[in-house]
């Protein structure tokens, strides 16, 4: 028995999110049931992060426990095989034993993909937030930079488990601007539920004027004041990546 570790990208638009639910299909219930086809008989994977319903990744890691003979390419094509089109596990490889993804995490980092358009977009629309008129960029960028730390984030989302830590530490937040597309990148410790697309709605609103940045400082200042109301749609944001100790 070897624990593996997989690094899988999706297109969640037409799952109920990562976790398995019952009457629902989602990108952890297709996995298992590939892994059945080739012979696991665990009762659960375990995932680095429960992105949303909709929600999109490119670096989701998961691991598993399987008795498997043949080589690490080998189960990426056999799970491939038995895969929907709309997931692909990208590398296989093993892992120490006690592995987690979650708990072993050092970083998560996700990116939320814009269109700046006043007509939609049929080819793009799937996997970005189409906005329109023109948001200002650099005064997004500035608010970016203002995210960057560790706070309570309280006021941007919830814990995963009820009582845990609101507190969370953002490396690296910004704004990238190539054509009509806009990227917000972000780097954290963790992530609080909802709370990647509470900054992207808070942002594109300051950006358009229709709110002013310190209505996102004191967020961050005072969260006991109320949650950032609003959401950016899910089809926008994508997990990019989860970094461990080497």
């Amino acid at each position: 028995m070897e624990r593996y570790q997989i690094i899988l990208g999706y297109d969640g638009t037409a799952f109920a999110g990562m976790q398995r639910q019952a009457n629902a299909a989602t990108i952890q219930g297709e996995l298992e049931h590939a892994l059945r086809k080739v012979g696991w008989q665990g009762s659960s994977v375990l995932a680095a992060g429960r992105t949303d319903a909709g929600v999109h990744a490119s670096g989701q890691v998961v691991a598993f426990d399987h008795h498997w003979s043949h080589s690490l390419a080998d189960l990426r094509s056999a799970l491939n095989a038995n895969l929907p089109p709309e997931i692909s596990v990208r590398e296989v490889r093993k892992a120490a034993a006690d592995f987690h993804p979650r708990f072993d995490a050092l970083s998560r980092s996700y990116e939320y993909r814009i269109i700046v358009q006043p007509v939609r977009d049929p080819l793009r629309e799937r996997f970005h937030w189409r906005v329109w008129p023109q948001p200002d960029f650099d005064l997004m960028q500035t608010c970016a930079q203002k995210l960057v730390g560790e706070y309570d984030f309280a006021a941007f989302g919830t814990p995963s488990i009820e009582g845990g830590t609101t507190i969370r530490r953002i490396v690296q937040a910004g704004w990238v601007s190539e054509a009509d597309t806009l990227c917000f990148t972000v780097t954290a410790n963790a992530f609080l539920y909802h709370m990647v697309r509470r900054m992207v709605h808070i942002q594109i609103e300051i950006g358009l004027g229709k709110k002013p940045c310190t209505v996102l400082e004191a967020a961050l200042a005072s969260p006991e004041e109320g949650i950032i109301q609003g959401l950016a749609p899910a089809h926008g944001l994508v997990l990019t990546a989860v970094t461990y100790p080497e």
